[in-house]
Order: C-alpha cells, then structure tokens, then sequence
C-alpha cells in the first residue's frame, strides 16, 4: 500500500473539474484502504487541448488532446494511475495501458445554461448560441436551423464568463460536471435524452493503469461500478465501429432496466440537415455487441460520408 513516503501519483488535467474528479477517486481510494490522505499525491499534467483554447477540437487533433500527454506519463511510470473523463477517451489504448476501473456514473443528461432563457424551445429566432461540441451543435442544429451557432471552448468558468460578457445567449455543459462542482444552479435544468442524446460515456469517471501493476488493479477493483462498466462497454463499442472522434456527431446513452440494458444511438451530419438514430435491447452481456450492430445499422442508413458532409 502506498504511505507518506511513497504515495500513490494520480494523474489528471488541471481543470477545476479535473481535479474533482481526481479528488473523488483519490476519496474513494482512501475510504476502500483505509489510508490517508497524504498517502497520494495528485499529479497535473497540461495537456493539448488545455493549451490550444483558441481553435476548434477538430482542427488540432480531435479525441486524444486532452488525454495524450498524461498517458504517456502513466506509460512511463511518472504517475501510478490516470483519471479521465471517459466521453474524451479514444476508443483505442496505448499499448500497455488499461481501464477496468469505472466510478459510479453521474448525472448523464446535458445542461441548458442560459442567463436569459429557460430552455432551448424558449430562445428567440436567429440568437447565437456557444458550444464546443460538434454533437451539440448538430443535434441544436438539426432542431432550431435558425440559430447562430459559434464555437464555444474552455472550462466551465470560461464558458460562463463567455456568457457574461454577451458572446452568446445560451451554452451547454455536462450535468455530471456540475454536479462533481457543486454548481447545478448555473443550469436552467437538464435536457430529457430524448430531446438531446448526451455524448458517449457521459457523465462517467475511468481510473486507467498500467495492465501489468497487478498492485494497482488490486486497488481498484472496490471502485468499480459494474452497472457503469456494463453501460458504458455498450456505448463504447457503438462508438468504436463509428471511429467516432471531435469531428464526427455522435451520441448514445445505454441504459438498465432490471436484466436489461437498452441502447439508444445516433449519428448526424455536421450541419444539423439529418440524423439517423436507432435502438437495441437486450441482455446485460450483450452490450458490446449490440453497441456494434446498432452502429453497423445506422451506418447503412446513412450511406457513405454521412457524418462528415
């Protein structure tokens, strides 16, 4: 076990909500082992995507900006474990490195975030609207072609501030982020799935190591959330048959039910002119494979470049 003389080194990008994150997971670590606080250490790693804020995502490199730096930090045995957002994990690892570690999944929906209005139906013809995420700005496309709609990038802070100052009228956030932060009230609410599918993995928390630190992997098996393990496979392999990156509008949620689990998932042209969305049911094993099936389907329906035209 990791002591004050050797703690324990847990990764992550320097961002308030980062650092809750990896606060939650050294909290977690500390109460399954019985070990204080001072037996870990949180190391910040500035990645990519923390040091480009003035271009899109999709212009500098996509998924992988905001996690590059600090697994090459893991690989090279600089950090113990890593702790990421899993809606901004690449479907592919590093060779070497590993994630089985999924903390109880939050709020998965996404948040309106408006001064002036109370939801997206509410908002005035041809206003502008911030986002960063090219899914959102598809699907915010798709259902009000009217809006004005620019990119809208950094931190939570920044993006409230962006709407402080009148570079927009509305944005949106994850939910789960506010609530790890505590701020649940900047958001008019939460958005219905069913209105706005959330981005993969939403919400959920991954603990990445070293495959052969069977130390760590002893560790970590008290934090993993089996329900989030089993939903987030699902959405991840749906995700990885798309070759879903920054520059492709994708969503999907999987959800349980008893001894179901429901997959719902997406696919839409950047420009908000059409989606294509479907479903499947099925048994809790079943998850990876019907991720893939349901993206085999929706690629079919959409024919080739839908997603990038």
């Amino acid at each position: 076990m990791p002591d004050t003389s050797r703690p324990l080194k847990i990764g992550t990008r320097g961002s308030v909500l980062a650092l809750a994150q990896a606060h939650e997971t050294r909290d977690r670590l500390m109460a399954a082992h019985g070990l204080p606080a001072d037996a870990f250490e949180i190391v910040v790693i500035k990645t990519t995507g923390d040091r480009i804020t003035d271009r899109p995502l999709k212009e500098i490199g996509g998924k992988g900006l905001f996690t590059r730096e600090i697994e090459e930090a893991l690989t090279q045995g600089e950090i113990d474990i890593a702790v990421h957002s899993m809606k901004d994990m690449p479907t592919l690892q590093p060779d070497g490195l590993i994630i089985d570690c999924l903390l109880p999944r939050e709020d998965v929906r996404d948040a309106f975030v408006s001064p002036h209005f109370g939801s997206i139906s509410d908002l005035p013809l041809g206003v502008t609207v911030g986002s960063s995420s090219l899914r959102r700005r598809a699907q915010l496309a798709h259902r009000r072609p009217d809006l004005n709609l620019v990119e809208f990038r950094g931190n939570v802070q920044t993006r409230l501030k962006k709407l402080d100052d009148g570079v927009a009228v509305a944005t949106f956030l994850a939910m789960a982020g506010l609530c790890r932060l505590g701020m649940t009230h900047v958001a008019q609410g939460g958005i219905d799935p069913a209105e706005m599918l959330p981005a993969v993995a939403q919400g959920a928390i991954g603990v990445e190591r070293r495959k052969d630190d069977v130390r760590l992997a002893e560790m970590l098996t008290p934090l993993h959330d089996l329900q989030t393990g089993l939903r987030v496979a699902a959405e991840r392999a749906f995700l990885a048959r798309l070759d879903g990156s920054c520059q492709t509008p994708i969503a999907g949620l999987a959800e349980i039910i008893g001894d179901r689990l429901t997959l719902r998932g997406e696919i839409l042209r950047p420009d908000g002119s059409a989606v294509v969305s479907g479903m499947r049911d099925g048994s809790l094993g079943d998850g990876p494979a019907m991720g893939t099936d349901l993206a085999n389907e929706l690629l079919e329906r959409g024919g080739p470049g839908f997603m990038t035209l």
